[in-house]
């Protein structure tokens, strides 16, 4: 018998799937959504309203474009430095936050390209050149940073700028069934509002906000979970300054699982919808122990931009589309039970993706 402390693979998996809105699909707004998700992947523009589609009840394509036009939600380098859609609030209240990991992951690729180059220098001519809100490339802002320091070459200019003044991508870019380049704009100018301070040094609220908020829609979790995540070095004052808030439990391995007293955790036997998830979604990238939705088999296509299927609330397949088809990989053998699943979960994937024209999903034969 599992001690009562200790939480299996499956437990972990559905109190996920629980967090994650892909137990039931949610009845909750569009930005309520994307607010407790702590904000959704991003860097392929389509993709989180796929993430939302496979969330949400009745889910319209249309309201989350609103929202970008908006102003509501915005797409910026944020957590792992990697673009998120996220909401306006927590836009204004996280990215100082994120500052030091944005500018230190820049630097990993180009230290040598910026050596020697002050970078609150580079920043205050970023600004400067941003002043207009005039909406720009990073291959533009980093050409105009060029004038001035040639050495780096535009591309390190331009993302380094990037990651140290607070920009967003201006729509069209994100809208649903739209092309569009980036075009990043101050976020402040897109706002009407300079982002939130950082906190006095020895304090760190929206560190431990983000303890909060990442149990919230991730937990229970380790850790090494929490920054793999956020990307955040600093975080165990953030955890140390909430443990009594919380409750601990472990996994089969021994590690100490942290999560909030309150938060659901199903029984490890509630059935699990078939859910199809988009490139990259947090479900799977939200975690340095990625084992409870993942094999480890498999955790490879989670940073290779696979769209996966969870069957029984695991990746179970990949999928694309291919001439209006919804086109199905398993990564294990089917059951028919699981393959009438998936067929009608795909037809319904398809029609969605093509305003009701196609239902059309065909599932491959599996090698395994």
């Amino acid at each position: 018998m599992t001690p009562r402390n200790v939480l299996d693979t499956r437990s972990l998996n559905r109190a996920t799937l629980a967090r994650q809105l892909l137990l039931d699909h949610a009845d909750v707004p569009v930005l309520d959504a994307v607010a407790h998700l702590c904000g959704l992947q991003a860097q392929e523009p389509q993709e989180p309203f796929v993430g939302l589609w496979s969330r949400l009840r009745a889910f319209n394509p249309a309201v989350l474009s609103d929202l970008l036009i908006e102003r509501s939600v915005v797409r910026m380098h944020l957590m792992r430095r990697t673009v998120h859609l996220v909401t306006a609030e927590d836009a204004l209240a996280w990215r100082a936050r994120h500052d030091a990991m944005l500018r230190q992951r820049v630097l990993g690729v180009y230290r040598r390209e910026l050596a020697g180059i002050d970078l609150d220098e580079l920043a205050a001519a970023g600004r400067a050149i941003t002043a207009d809100d005039e909406p720009r490339s990073m291959g533009e802002l980093g050409r105009a940073l060029a004038v001035r320091w040639p050495a780096p070459g535009p591309r390190a200019l331009g993302e380094m700028l990037i990651s140290l003044i607070p920009v967003v991508q201006m729509p069209p870019r994100g809208l649903w069934r739209t092309k569009a380049g980036v075009r990043n704009v101050l976020l402040s100018s897109w706002l009407g509002r300079e982002i939130d301070p950082p906190a006095p040094e020895g304090s760190d609220p929206v560190g431990e906000a983000l303890v909060r908020r990442y149990l919230a829609a991730f937990g229970p979790a380790a850790s090494a979970d929490l920054r793999a995540w956020c990307g955040l070095a600093g975080l165990p004052n953030a955890v140390a300054a909430v443990r009594e808030e919380l409750i601990a439990f472990r996994d089969e391995r021994g590690r100490e699982l942290l999560d909030l007293p309150d938060a659901p955790r199903p029984d490890p036997d509630t059935p699990a919808p078939v859910r199809f998830l988009p490139a990259f979604d947090n479900a799977i990238l939200g975690y340095h122990d990625r084992s409870r939705i993942i094999d480890d088999a498999h955790r490879g296509l989670s940073v290779t931009g696979a769209r996966v299927v969870l069957v029984d609330g695991r990746v179970s397949a990949t999928w694309d589309v291919k001439d209006g088809t919804v086109v199905v990989t398993p990564l294990r053998r089917f059951s028919r039970a699981d393959r009438t699943a998936v067929a009608e979960q795909g037809r319904e994937l398809a029609s969605f993706l093509s305003d009701n024209d196609s239902h059309h999903v065909q599932i491959a034969a599996s090698s395994h």
